[in-house]
């Protein structure tokens, strides 16, 4: 084989393994889309073209691509097999998305969050250790580059909050605010959404969660076991009866397991981006829900992919 012919071949083989990887995710989208029993269309004056569930799906594979609105139709107007899977005559205009997401309530992202959490558990199981992070997604709707060529200021960024399986690198929780927070604020309501999703024995997090409040809470209320290192001053005298337990008995071999955490950011703003694009808070939170719903999926498939050829 010449080495033109087998530069061919390798490029028809990553476009190949390109195509099944969005199918995968497509069906794989369809099948937590469809578990949330949507309504098939918004109200009865809907046009009846796309039903909910189509948009849902294109919004969540537009996010799993990381394109704007504009180019991803113009990509999906292309995919014959992804329009045969969706059941779509035709790619729908961009603007049909777009108000699609401004119109579909949050509590119907936040169903289909859950679903994908459920992908990986059985009914009863349990977490083992689960790491609690937060993090900033930009609210500006311009790039860096643009940024500092214009000289125009970016917008402020959208504090969220992230619950962690470190086993299994699931996103079991997520909470975001429109103004900065204290840590300890954002991880009292987190703790206890993840731990009704899904409970774990053991929760860690970083020194800006140090609070005898969130230990009480932690040890009392969810009956888990909580690691946060101490904030201390010399001659200080350390308060509270856990966080002195911390200060004499700190875990610092499960400790370490914090830091994949911040791996599950990485992937979200590497693979997912960090910028939103929305103006209004209300669909920049729709947009955090979609991109923990895609991060999920995207995990969910690593592990399959694994178990197809491993055997794991």
């Amino acid at each position: 084989m010449s080495p033109n012919q087998n530069v061919c071949s390798k490029v028809k083989e990553t476009i190949k393994r390109s195509a099944s990887r969005n199918i995968r995710f497509i069906q794989a989208a369809i099948s937590v889309v469809n578990s949330v029993h949507l309504q098939p269309y918004s109200c009865k004056f809907s046009k009846k073209i796309y039903t909910q569930n189509q948009l849902l799906v294109l919004i969540l594979f537009k996010d799993y691509r990381n394109q704007h609105y504009r180019e991803f139709i113009e990509d999906v107007g292309d995919m014959e097999r992804v329009q045969e899977i969706l059941d779509l005559s035709q790619a729908p205009h961009f603007t049909t998305l777009q108000k699609f997401l401004r119109r579909i309530k949050s509590i119907y992202l936040r169903l289909t969050f859950k679903k994908t959490v459920k992908m990986f558990y059985s009914t009863d199981e349990g977490i083992p250790v689960t790491a609690i992070d937060s993090s900033g997604f930009t609210s500006g709707y311009c790039s860096h580059y643009f940024s500092e060529r214009s000289g125009k200021i970016r917008k402020h960024f959208l504090k969220t909050s992230i619950s962690v399986d470190t086993d299994l690198q699931v996103i079991t929780g997520f909470v975001a605010s429109n103004s900065r927070v204290h840590d300890t604020r954002h991880a009292q309501k987190l703790l206890r959404q993840c731990h009704k999703t899904r409970k774990s024995d053991c929760y860690v997090m970083d020194k800006g969660y140090d609070s005898e409040a969130i230990h009480r809470l932690i040890r009392e209320d969810l009956h888990a076991n909580s690691i946060i290192p101490i904030r201390s001053w010399k001659n200080e005298i350390i308060g509270g009866t856990y966080r002195q337990e911390m200060a004499h008995q700190f875990n610092n071999i499960v400790y370490p397991r914090r830091q994949l955490v911040e791996n599950r950011f990485s992937v979200l703003k590497r693979k997912f981006n960090g910028d939103l694009k929305a103006r209004r808070f209300l669909i920049q939170m729709k947009e955090i829900a979609g991109k923990m719903i895609v991060c999920n999926l995207h995990t969910f498939l690593q592990f399959l992919i694994v178990k197809v050829f491993y055997g794991a």
